[in-house]
């Protein structure tokens, strides 16, 4: 069986799995925006500037790497649907993408017409081949199964060949095709090529792994982006359920509960929201219920540094 970051252990303190689930439901549905459920909004996810433009962006987004490769999936159309669904009616906007994600792209491009949310989302993906004309053909389909005809952000994906299609990205932002570009890895044996890159190459974006399982990012690049005035994309937050392994069946701190945390899943996301560097994070589920829990972390109130330290120091000792 596939894993997810939708896949999970026991995490709540003092109620069981089940009651926290259906806590979250009724919590979610309360958040959704008019059209799309029949509650009414009444909380606002966290906003974070994109520092080359000021547009802002919910500094909580969503992943599709496996969740969206259902393509020909009744069942897993149906739930891709309905986390998509809950996601944009929450006032969620970038969905992340990548033609290595098998059908994900295309499930992304269906979804959206079939909930009509076309003008809603924050659409990033990525180039993932080698050579200028491969990628050009890659990026062409990209926006093609998105149903796109400019892509907000295009991202070399892994660093693929990453000089080659850094100069393309260059002209199609010059051209309009693009609104931003940037780079990506999601192993810390890359962050001494993504820092040379932070240094040398005009960037809009950085996407890097940065979790409490994984922090290394922000020794030097999470610094650099925000001295350069790059963006950053948090991925692997929850290092592919393995976080949620090590955390079963332990409870919260009490503490916890200032925060608006409810569950562990909040606790990883907010830790990474609280470093100021970090734009956005981007949690992959296939489970309605995980994406409710998942958007609670992208409320007020984030934790300070000091919050910060306490938190880590409970993750080193679970």
């Amino acid at each position: 069986m596939k894993k997810s970051g939708g896949e999970r252990g026991s995490w709540t303190r003092g109620v069981t799995r089940r009651q926290a689930l259906r806590a979250l439901s009724a919590a979610g549905a309360g958040m959704l925006m008019p059209g799309l459920s029949r509650g009414a909004t009444h909380a606002a996810l966290v906003e974070r500037a994109i520092p080359k433009s000021g547009e802002k962006i919910p500094a909580l987004g969503m992943g599709t790497w496996q969740t969206f490769d259902v393509a020909g999936d009744t069942a897993g159309l149906a739930a891709a649907k309905e986390v998509l669904r809950l996601f944009v009616g929450s006032g969620g906007r970038m969905v992340d993408s990548s033609p290595m994600y098998g059908s994900a792209e295309s499930v992304v491009g269906q979804l959206v017409a079939e909930l009509g949310v076309q003008g809603r989302l924050f659409y990033a993906t990525k180039v993932w081949t080698s050579g200028r004309a491969a990628g050009v053909r890659q990026m062409e389909a990209s926006l093609k199964r998105m149903g796109v005809a400019r892509m907000d952000l295009m991202q070399v994906h892994n660093l693929v060949d990453v000089s080659t299609h850094l100069a393309t990205l260059r002209e199609w932002k010059q051209a309009g095709r693009v609104r931003y570009i940037g780079i990506t890895h999601y192993h810390a044996g890359a962050h001494g090529e993504l820092e040379s890159l932070l240094r040398s190459e005009e960037l809009d974006f950085l996407q890097v792994n940065y979790s409490l399982a994984e922090p290394e990012a922000e020794r030097r690049l999470l610094p650099l982006a925000a001295e350069r005035g790059v963006a950053v994309i948090a991925n692997r937050p929850f290092v592919k359920g393995r976080m949620f392994e090590r955390a079963a069946e332990k409870p919260l701190p009490p503490w916890s509960a200032e925060l608006g945390i409810g569950s562990w899943a909040q606790f990883f996301l907010k830790w990474i929201l609280g470093h100021r560097a970090v734009t956005c994070a981007i949690p992959a589920t296939s489970k309605p219920k995980h994406l409710l829990d998942n958007l609670q972390a992208g409320l007020a109130p984030m934790p300070d540094a000091a919050a910060r330290g306490r938190m880590a120091e409970v993750f080193r000792d679970l």
